[in-house]
């Protein structure tokens, strides 16, 4: 994400802008941020990620959407792009346009140097506030590493974690698994990346 523009806009306004746009921008409180593209380790690890879950889901009332479909988070007027998103059951959109989907069950953001510390903080602050929202999966592109939050029934989020390429990470609400082996297939780490993790 990168610096807003200096023009206040309104969120109609922002839609009608980036339903217009070939490039993609967050907006909150009036400001809309452009959003950079991803590395193609970003998009390798994504793909991959969204395959896996895609293939688990397709006999399921579930939809799976890439990066394009954007996310409206009611409670903070923040509208954004997670890297995959995950609704079942019924879908609820803002519009007719059905671009800005309302409730997401699981979200999942690849993290990249630029946004790491944004999708830990205060991003997950914007996604904690959806009511929809049970599960919350963050995956880093430098190791075998994914963090896996969920939701509990008293509203705190618990913690867990795969780190090796053997794991595997359980996503309860939509019945789906992710094997750490399929999301970084053919991902190679550098040898700094690979002193780094041991």
């Amino acid at each position: 994400m990168t610096a807003p523009s200096k023009h206040a806009m309104s969120s109609s306004e922002y839609l009608a802008f980036e339903r217009s746009s070939n490039a993609k921008h967050e907006y909150l409180a009036g400001a809309i941020y452009a959003m950079a593209g991803g590395s193609a380790r970003h998009n390798r690890i994504a793909g991959s990620t969204y395959a896996a879950l895609y293939a688990q889901l397709r006999q399921r009332q579930c939809s799976i959407y890439p990066s394009d479909m954007r996310v409206k988070v009611v409670q903070t007027g923040l509208y954004t792009y997670p890297d995959i998103t995950i609704v079942c059951g019924h879908e609820l959109y803002e519009d007719h346009r059905e671009d800005t989907l309302l409730n997401p069950a699981v979200i999942i953001e690849v993290l990249s140097p630029s946004t790491e510390k944004y999708d830990r903080g205060k991003k997950f602050q914007h996604y904690r506030s959806i009511l929809s929202l049970r599960e919350y999966i963050l995956i880093a592109q430098d190791a075998y590493h994914i963090e896996h939050f969920a939701r509990q029934s008293d509203n705190t989020w618990v913690l867990s974690e795969a780190n090796s390429q053997a794991e595997r990470i359980d996503i309860p609400s939509i019945q789906c698994t992710l094997q750490l082996a399929e999301v970084y297939e053919k991902v190679i780490f550098s040898e700094e990346e690979e002193e780094d993790r041991t």
